[in-house]
C-alpha cells in the first residue's frame, strides 16, 4: 500500500482512546505511520516548550514512543531527531477528548501541535470529538465519519502556513446533520475558574476550569455547525495580524517621536 509518511500525535496521552482510533484509520491510508505522543496528558498545554527540564522519551512499541512533555515536545522531536531522514507528508494530532471550537485553539495542545508542524512546512489536521459533559464521550461519531473527513482533507493542497481543524458534534454516527467549512467563532463569555482548596498539610492548591458560556452563536462559524450537529472543518492559519487595525494605529502613532536624550 505504501501512502505518505503520516506523524500522529496528541494532548490525551499515548493511551488515549482518540489516538487509537486514529492510527487505525491511518492504518488503511499509509504502511508509513508513526506514533510520537506525550506520555501523560498535557490538556490545555497550547505551544508550550519544555525548555528548563531534560525531555525523556521511550519506545511504546513499533513505530510508537511516549515522549515526558508536551504535545509540541512531541512534534519537535519526532521531526527533528526520530524522522530527521525524511519528515512526514502530514501531521495528524488527535483525536481529542472533547471540543476545540471558538477560543479553545488558543490553549488546545492538540491544535498548537498540529500548528507546530505548519511551522515546519508539514501539512497538519488536528481533529477533536465533542461530548456533552457528563454523557460518554461518543467515539462511533469520529469513527464512523473520520475516514472519509481525513481522506478528502488530505487530498486538499492548502496554502503554506495553514491547517485544519476538525470538530465532530457530540452525536450518534446516523445524527450528523451533515459538513460544514467555518470561521472560528467566538462564545458570549469564557473564563477560566480557580477553584482553591487546602491539602491534608494546610497548604493551598488549585483545579483549573473554564467556564463557557456560548449564546446565539453568528452562523459560518464552528460553534453554529456543532450546535446543529454538523462536522466543523476551520481553516487556521499562523499569521496573527489584524490587518484592519493597522491603519488606525498608523494615524494614532504617526507623529510619534522618540524622546533620546544624549549622553
Amino acid at each position: 500500500m505504501a501512502g505518505p509518511r503520516i506523524l500522529i500525535t496528541n494532548d490525551d496521552g499515548i493511551h488515549a482512546p482518540g489516538i487509537a482510533l486514529l492510527e487505525k484509520v491511518a492504518a488503511t491510508l499509509s504502511d508509513d505511520v508513526w506514533v510520537v505522543a506525550p506520555e501523560t496528558e498535557q490538556s490545555g498545554a497550547s505551544h508550550s516548550l519544555s525548555l528548563a527540564d531534560p525531555i525523556r522519551m521511550r519506545e511504546a512499541g513499533p513505530g510508537r514512543y511516549a515522549v515526558q512533555g508536551t504535545p509540541t515536545d512531541c512534534v519537535v522531536i519526532a521531526c527533528n531527531f526520530l524522522m530527521k531522514d525524511r519528515r512526514p507528508d502530514f501531521l495528524l494530532s488527535g483525536v481529542n477528548r472533547g471540543l476545540n471550537l471558538a477560543e479553545d485553539v488558543m490553549y488546545s495542545g492538540t491544535v498548537a501541535a498540529a500548528m507546530e508542524g505548519t511551522l515546519l512546512g508539514i501539512r497538519a489536521i488536528a481533529m477533536s470529538q465533542c461530548f456533552i459533559p457528563g454523557a460518554t464521550v461518543p467515539w462511533e461519531t469520529a469513527d464512523r465519519h473520520l475516514p472519509r473527513v481525513l481522506e478528502r482533507l488530505m487530498a486538499v493542497d492548502l496554502p503554506r502556513g495553514v491547517m485544519t481543524n476538525v470538530n465532530f458534534p457530540a452525536v450518534a454516527p446516523h445524527e450528523v446533520t451533515g459538513l460544514c467549512v467555518t470561521r472560528q467563532g467566538a462564545r458570549h463569555k469564557l473564563e477560566i475558574h480557580a477553584d482553591g482548596r487546602t491539602d491534608a498539610r494546610g497548604f493551598p492548591y488549585f483545579w483549573l476550569k473554564f467556564h463557557r458560556e456560548v449564546g446565539a452563536a453568528e452562523a459560518d462559524t464552528d460553534l453554529a455547525a456543532i450546535g446543529a450537529g454538523a462536522i466543523s472543518v476551520t481553516p487556521l492559519h499562523l499569521d496573527m495580524t489584524n490587518r484592519e487595525s493597522i491603519p488606525d494605529l498608523r494615524r494614532a502613532l504617526s507623529d510619534f517621536r522618540l524622546d533620546i536624550v544624549a549622553p
